[in-house]
């Protein structure tokens, strides 16, 4: 599909003067080959228009709240409170020998990032219908900045954690400069889930009420309220193919002075990320072309 817009100033004498003697303008709008391609120079046109929409997010998300942004903080520290009490204090879960508060707040933060990505970009194409249908615009910049709004609440939940650190008597070690590289693998792992299932649910309605379910399921089955060792050794390589266990492992190595991540979950959870990244970026590609028709 290629359409074309073209736009000249009419003179009396029918000509343009000598000083406006330009080419005329256009506007090609056309579907783009291949399932992987993305036009990166585009999307570099339109960042301004990607911050609008994460400032409106933002904007939107703390608006007429009593306490503000202290939600932030104020969400994964109840979280914490409750799994030290019901699965350290209760249940006797093992935590490598960190003093357990700080060993589940630590795989809480990207954790927190992760769902609140993925919750929120779930919806995004169909929640901004009337502009997908009537504007053109790059259609992933939508998904995109609901996986960007929460980095601001992951950013601020950071200085909890280095307090609780500090409190704790936990040393910051300079691996703590690798925790960029481990929010990198979580973002990029939220952008291709997040791009699959913000694309299914233009279609599929049924998407937006699994999301919270799934997203639960996928709690328990990720590395946080109990230690990677006890995970039997034989199935290491099994549990790696949730993409997150390798990113909670490597915020504890991190911060809290463990070992080095295993060897199994850390190589499967690197390749899974990037086959979930490239199959969110072709599915999303193959529905766009659909979606101001459908949604």
């Amino acid at each position: 599909m290629k359409s074309s817009i073209e736009s000249s100033a009419q003179w009396p004498t029918g000509k343009l003067p000598e000083s406006s003697k330009q080419s005329p303008r256009k506007l090609v709008i056309e579907n783009r080959p291949g399932l992987l391609h993305i036009d990166f120079w585009e999307l570099w046109e339109y960042r301004e228009l990607l911050s609008a929409f994460v400032v409106r997010e933002l904007k939107v998300r703390y608006k007429q709240t009593a306490i503000g942004v202290a939600w932030v903080l104020l969400q994964p520290l109840v979280t914490m409170l409750i799994f030290t009490v019901i699965f350290g204090q209760l249940a006797k879960m093992p935590s490598d020998n960190v003093w357990y508060p700080a060993f589940a707040l630590t795989a809480l933060l990207p954790w927190t990032y992760f769902s609140q990505a993925v919750t929120r970009s779930s919806g995004a194409l169909v929640a901004n219908s009337n502009l997908v249908s009537k504007v053109y615009f790059p259609r992933i910049l939508l998904p995109l900045s609901m996986i960007v709004a929460p980095l601001v609440d992951l950013a601020l939940s950071l200085v909890l954690l280095f307090g609780l650190l500090i409190y704790a008597g936990i040393p910051l070690t300079p691996k703590i400069f690798t925790l960029p590289i481990f929010i990198g693998v979580a973002m990029l792992t939220g952008t291709g889930v997040s791009l699959f299932i913000s694309a299914a649910n233009v279609r599929y309605r049924d998407v937006g009420h699994a999301v919270p379910f799934l997203i639960q399921i996928w709690m328990f089955v990720s590395p946080i309220v109990y230690p990677v060792s006890l995970v039997p050794e034989n199935w290491r390589w099994f549990y790696g193919l949730n993409p997150m266990a390798g990113v909670i492992e490597g915020f504890r190595w991190a911060l809290l002075g463990q070992a080095v991540p295993d060897v199994a979950i850390m190589t499967v959870s690197t390749l899974v990320f990037l086959v979930v990244l490239i199959a969110g970026v072709m599915y999303f590609r193959q529905m766009e072309r659909q979606f101001a028709d459908v949604i």
